[in-house]
């Protein structure tokens, strides 16, 4: 039983060095790290950008670090899940290298499970990099950091939010083996998730059902009603996938926070937010982490049964 157990894994973790192989050959994770920088740049040297532009002086932001999110927001999770995924599974039959990987001693149980670890490697890799990176910039460009301690789970809560759309890149490259219609069909979900989605939370007020898809979620506010820039005091909270890392951050900081969600009444004058319900921040965290674990399961759990069932031709 033993050596049952010592040969999968050594099958397993040949899988895995086979496809963070190709990835170095294809020079997919130095793309990712070159976008990944680049992002990050662009996040810590925006307000200075503006300013240099005519803008106002930017003041120092203390908080900067613990609320960038490693630097992506919710498409630059949708990008990196793109690039990481696109091609896993769908490139070897494009290529033809199935017919010789399958033709191993390794189950496509194996094959399929070591790629998709491969993947997460190779993103935990690029989002470690990221969390250095932005927690050094913050501190050299918006000067001392509060809570530098906390910084880990906004890794986790990316790490999180991005193996959803990793899993439903995959699921649309493992049914059509196609790497375009990975990219395209993950595109068409993240657009209509985002673009309805809005269009459900501000003016149906029903917000709440962007809590159960993946992406930025619905968005509540603590304090008072949301208005116009440069005079609100509150403070917005998504309850979206993309959110995680930023919501478990706040938890800790505000353990007692209750959000409240809005609909805005355009028949006003002028337009008038009216409240609808109230919820826990601990609530929203639990609930985003539950729909981001049953959405990464199910797509998983379908490419590989898809990827098992896939006729192999030369």
């Amino acid at each position: 039983m033993s050596v049952s157990h010592t040969g999968w894994t050594a099958k397993f973790l040949a899988v895995v060095r086979y496809e963070i192989l190709w990835n170095i050959r294809k020079k997919k994770f130095l793309g990712m790290l070159v976008v990944a920088f680049a992002l990050a740049t662009l996040s810590l040297a925006g307000d200075h950008i503006v300013s240099a532009f005519g803008g106002p002086p930017v003041p120092p932001r203390p908080d900067f670090v613990i609320n960038a999110n490693v630097g992506l927001g919710g498409f630059g999770f949708f990008l990196f899940a793109i690039v990481t995924a696109m091609n896993t599974i769908s490139a070897e039959f494009e290529s033809g290298t199935i017919v010789p990987l399958l033709a191993k001693p390794v189950s496509r149980t194996t094959v399929f499970f070591g790629k998709l670890f491969a993947a997460f490697l190779t993103l935990l890799a690029t989002y470690c990099f990221l969390m250095i990176y932005m927690t050094i910039g913050g501190v050299v460009v918006y000067g001392p950091q509060n809570n530098l301690h906390l910084v880990p789970l906004s890794l986790l809560g990316a790490l999180f939010s991005t193996l959803i759309w990793i899993s439903i890149v995959l699921f649309f490259g493992t049914i059509s083996r196609s790497s375009l219609m990975a990219a395209l069909g993950a595109l068409g979900v993240w657009l209509g998730t985002t673009i309805i989605g809005s269009i459900l939370a501000v003016l149906a007020g029903q917000g709440w059902i962007l809590t159960y898809i993946p992406g930025a979620g619905n968005i509540g506010y603590v304090g008072e009603p949301p208005q116009p820039v440069g005079v609100s005091v509150a403070v917005a909270v998504s309850t979206g996938t993309d959110s995680i890392g930023p919501n478990l951050i706040n938890y800790i900081l505000h353990p007692l926070w209750e959000v409240t969600y809005y609909k805005i009444d355009i028949g006003g004058t002028p337009p008038q937010w009216i409240a609808l319900y109230s919820q826990s921040l601990s609530s929203i965290i639990l609930t985003s982490i539950a729909v981001a674990l049953v959405y990464f399961i199910g797509f998983v759990a379908i490419s590989w049964y898809v990827f098992r069932r896939a006729q192999v031709t030369e």
